[in-house]
């Protein structure tokens, strides 16, 4: 690896975990630090740590919930008839979560996982100057951008799956655009294997990254090894199946929850309406309360930059757009709701890579992008400071009341924003509005864009180590740097 980037991945690593860290202090609820899921997360990281055990039933009979959780803890755990309790939440996070909760608490659980937010961080830094050309001084600006503003730096210090499995998604990315050999396809089935054993939701992320690189291994004629990446996932899904049958009493994590009276699929709803929830296409993005853009504006620089990536075609843009669509879908139409007690965009911090990637490629081609993407910054390092502020003062509560927020710009940029929960008076007219901003967006996205040759892309999907492009190490000032068609690289394999 080059000592540049090792150097500044290293920098930007330790930067980002030592500045996320300290928002671990804030809390959630006037009666609790952790709020929704996260008690049973830290429960289950109890009972690994201390008994080697999913059972939860003696941490809740001992209210071990009381350190972090003061009020009364929600039932979510169905009694089995053994007595045991298990909490319907898949056990990888909080088998990593163990080692830190036994040494330091729920301090160390969520010191944990912002030494993740800065490993993300680092990863993103990675792949974006090795395996999409990016020169790393756009790549340092951009994965500043949004590693340092919500949603990200929010979910470094909490208790959810959503960040280590938005970890696992860069290093598939990663291996997808390396060389994909034998040591790429063991990373890739690693990663692959981890997001279902985060949350059982991220299996349409899963399969979108294995279909790239089925895909990209059978146009350069690896037929046998095709066959044995399916045959190892498919192991590996027999087994994830078969151990959730034996722990969890179902095929997912669900059937041990006592709120899935309508079975396991119910936690998508019981009368799913598909027509409403399709307006989260976009109220993902512009919902003043919940959607990305409320918190952090550079968001919606991804519309164009996803725009161009499909216009363009450049190596690796596959892996970058199937995993975003699948998990874009599925936070639209299978997810039950985008709002609840979390922080806002937890349903696509997942694929959020995919987007900073994407942006990060974009504004390595577009001065207009890096000007907004630095703007970014301290718009979304402002809002996050001031929310934390009067977190910290017990002016509001981060999950419960965010929304009161006496942060002036909030408090105006909401005011365009449309509302997809309450349904207030001119919202249809602000959807509609927003509707065709991201329109103009999305041309400007397609303008800015050229397509690459069917040849080129064929080439990288046959075999990216042979068409790859390195751009130089300064950021250029100009928005198409000829060195993009005319510097070449051979990156090395994951």
């Amino acid at each position: 690896m080059n000592r540049k980037l090792a150097i500044a991945m290293a920098v930007t690593g330790l930067a980002v975990t030592a500045l996320v860290a300290p928002l671990l202090t804030l809390r959630a609820t006037y009666g609790a630090r952790t709020t929704a899921d996260e008690p049973q997360y830290l429960l289950t990281a109890i009972s690994l740590g201390e008994d080697q055990s999913l059972d939860i039933s003696d941490e809740l009979a001992d209210e071990r919930s009381r350190d972090f959780h003061e009020a009364t803890l929600p039932v979510q755990t169905e009694v089995q008839d053994d007595g045991s309790q298990v909490s319907p939440h898949d056990p990888l996070l909080p088998l990593y979560l163990a080692v830190p909760v036994l040494l330091g608490g729920w301090v160390g659980a969520k010191l944990a996982l912002a030494a993740l937010a800065g490993a993300l961080a680092s990863a993103m830094v990675w792949v974006a100057v090795r395996r999409f050309a990016v020169p790393l001084g756009v790549a340092l600006l951009t994965v500043a951008c949004f590693s340092l503003t919500a949603p990200l730096a929010l979910y470094g210090v909490q208790i959810y799956p959503e960040l280590p499995a938005a970890l696992a998604v860069t290093i598939a990315v990663g291996a997808l655009t390396g060389a994909l050999r034998t040591r790429g396809l063991v990373v890739l089935g690693a990663a692959v294997v981890a997001l279902p054993w985060l949350s059982v939701k991220y299996l349409p992320v899963a399969a979108a990254l294995v279909l790239v690189g089925v895909v990209r291994l059978w146009m350069r004629g690896d037929r046998r090894t095709v066959a044995g990446l399916l045959a190892a996932l498919g192991g590996a899904g027999l087994l994830y199946a078969g151990l959730h049958l034996l722990w969890y009493g179902g095929w997912t994590v669900y059937a041990a929850g006592d709120h899935f009276a309508g079975g396991e699929l119910t936690v998508a709803g019981s009368d799913p309406n598909y027509l409403g929830r399709a307006r989260r296409l976009s109220g993902l993005f512009t919902d003043r309360g919940f959607g990305l853009a409320a918190w952090q504006p550079a968001f919606l620089l991804a519309v164009p930059a996803v725009v161009a990536l499909l216009r363009r075609r450049p190596a690796g843009w596959l892996a970058l757009f199937l995993p975003l669509a699948a998990g874009w879908l599925t936070a639209t139409f299978v997810a039950l709701t985008m709002h609840g007690y979390w922080w806002p965009g937890r349903q696509t911090v997942v694929i959020l890579p995919t987007l900073v990637l994407a942006v990060s490629w974009w504004a390595a081609r577009s001065q207009p992008a890096r000007v907004l993407v630095g703007a970014g910054i301290a718009v979304g390092v402002f809002m996050l400071a001031w929310l934390a502020v009067e977190t910290w003062t017990g002016g509001i509560r981060l999950i419960i009341d965010f929304e009161s927020t006496t942060n002036p710009i909030y408090r105006l940029w909401r005011v365009v924003l449309p509302d997809d929960r309450l349904e207030p008076a001119g919202t249809e007219l602000l959807r509609a509005l927003w509707l065709a901003v991201l329109g103009g967006l999305a041309a400007w996205g397609w303008r800015s864009g050229r397509t690459e040759t069917r040849k080129e892309v064929t080439t990288w999907l046959a075999n990216p180590s042979d068409s790859s492009r390195s751009l130089p190490a300064r950021s250029p000032s100009h928005s198409r740097p000829p060195a993009v068609a005319t510097t070449t690289a051979r990156m090395s394999a994951p």
